[in-house]
């Protein structure tokens, strides 16, 4: 059976995963008001209908998670009138040009031995553990923006589903979102309509054969694992969410405050 999209989700013609990150709960009862903070793939392949929806949104910020390599693939975002463009390069989840080229134009000894027995799952794992533990940095200018200007913000990477699931997830964590609600929200990414396209070099069926697909799946796929490793990192690095925010993002309480004033019913 063909997966619909969700009457309530807009239909975006060259904007993969789309969604509003509002209505979800918080550990003290509030929820993330709706059109405050939105998430997606990149824009680049934007079309003139998704541009004006997008612009319908009354964005102030669009924070684009991807590194030169990304841009390269995909090219620039769109331009949206009035829209403040944000680039905060963090470590692609599979090593930039080396994963792309390997996505591309991998054979299938070559992405065996890279990605078969549970490897790809692990280098996935891996990198959002990295993710966490080295681009606090990053995380910090980002809730630091968020705190002072940049609402209703749009946050995205190339397929949306990493680099902006855990920055939507720092995020989320920093204004006491349940961290089962996170992890669901992160799942979504996971729906057949959202999901960013494999692009391969070589059109022949052996290029996209099931065990292909199959090797690559863990890459382009969510998990709940991949999530959790992360948010664990943080308990494990700094021994709770309050000390990551306040020790590693340099976050105080008052920053805190404005940003559950910005994002919360």
């Amino acid at each position: 059976m063909t997966q619909q999209v969700p009457s309530t989700e807009p239909e975006l013609g060259g904007v993969r995963n789309f969604r509003d990150v509002g209505g979800l709960p918080t550990v003290d009862g509030r929820r993330v008001a709706p059109g405050r903070l939105f998430r997606s793939g990149h824009l680049a392949h934007a079309t003139d209908e998704d541009a004006a929806f997008l612009g319908s949104l009354g964005l102030h910020t669009i924070f684009d998670f991807r590194n030169a390599a990304d841009i390269r693939l995909e090219g620039q975002d769109v331009e949206l009138p009035g829209v403040r463009n944000v680039n905060i390069p963090l470590s692609d989840p599979a090593h930039g040009t080396e994963f792309w080229k390997m996505v591309r134009d991998g054979g299938l000894d070559e992405l065996r031995s890279l990605l078969a027995d549970g490897k790809g799952e692990q280098r996935m794992i891996n990198s959002y553990r990295e993710i966490i533990r080295d681009r606090t940095t990053e995380h910090s200018r980002m809730l630091h923006a968020l705190a002072e200007d940049s609402v209703p913000a749009l946050m995205h990477c190339a397929a949306g589903k990493d680099r902006a699931g855990l920055s939507i997830a720092v995020t989320l964590l920093a204004v006491g979102v349940e961290r089962d609600a996170i992890v669901a929200d992160y799942m979504e990414s996971n729906a057949q309509h959202r999901r960013y396209r494999v692009r391969r070099t070589s059109s022949d069926a052996q290029a996209y054969s099931p065990e292909v697909l199959e090797l690559l799946n863990p890459l382009f796929g969510t998990r709940p694992e991949y999530l959790t490793t992360a948010m664990d990192t943080v308990e494990e690095t700094w021994g709770s969410v309050d000390n990551y925010l306040a020790q590693g993002l340099g976050v105080t309480p008052e920053t805190r405050e404005r940003l559950r004033e910005r994002l919360l019913d």
